[in-house]
């Protein structure tokens, strides 16, 4: 069995002000360029069965400034829908509800176009998504190239939690971290990963052989 690979977009204008970012379709900034082209080093030498995206752009983006070729559209990957609270900082919200938690308070109902989201709702797009890959698992490496939180989610379903223990699991913008398996356990093999490191015994976790890195097609 392979390793599912999680990349976190990189920065847009809204995630550097800390507004909640669902599914206001934003591009990303020039550092958010710059950290998508530095996550490419880290997934070098990898070749995976499936490239999946959430189809928002700043993720779309993300996976061809990373050399990830060949993604398909996933509308399960796409972000919480924040509701109100969408485009709005956690401070402002707490302003009117003091000791506000995303996790566990959740987002009042929006417009048509932000409905909102429990965070159970996430996890069920969350087991959606790993049901669908599971298939590809099998052969090799999968990536997801998506959003903070349901990305969060996901790995808290991967290891078998409640959706509201992606609580415990920050990721930053441009991150790369992987997911697996020991002795059939699901397990967690690195996380929130931006720059190139080497494990205990110095072999390097990725190499870079100047290729992009695509899908293989079965």
């Amino acid at each position: 069995m392979g390793e599912l690979v999680l990349v976190r977009h990189g920065q847009t204008e809204w995630s550097r002000q800390r507004r909640h970012t669902g599914r206001t379709d934003l591009p990303l900034t020039e550092e958010g360029r710059r950290q998508a082209g530095a996550v490419r080093p880290l997934l070098a030498g990898r070749r995976f069965e499936l490239v999946l995206t959430s189809p928002l752009r700043r993720a779309a983006e993300t996976a061809e400034l990373a050399g990830l070729f060949g993604a398909v559209p996933q509308p399960d990957l796409m972000e919480w829908d924040y509701g109100a609270y969408e485009g709005i900082t956690t401070a402002e919200i707490r302003r009117e509800r003091p000791g506000w938690d995303l996790w566990t308070d959740g987002v009042p109902t929006g417009p048509p176009e932000h409905p909102g989201e429990a965070v159970g709702q996430v996890g069920a797009r969350a087991e959606r998504a790993l049901t669908e890959l599971a298939p590809a698992l099998e052969y090799g490496d999968v990536a997801l190239v998506a959003h903070s939180h349901f990305l969060r989610v996901l790995t808290a379903r991967w290891l078998g939690l409640p959706a509201s223990a992606g609580a415990l699991f920050r990721l930053d913008t441009g991150s790369v971290s992987t997911l697996g398996t020991e002795r059939e356990r699901r397990v967690m093999t690195s996380w929130n990963r931006s720059e190139p490191r080497t494990e205990g015994n110095g072999h390097p976790l990725s190499r870079d052989d100047g290729r992009g890195t695509e899908a293989k097609s079965r």
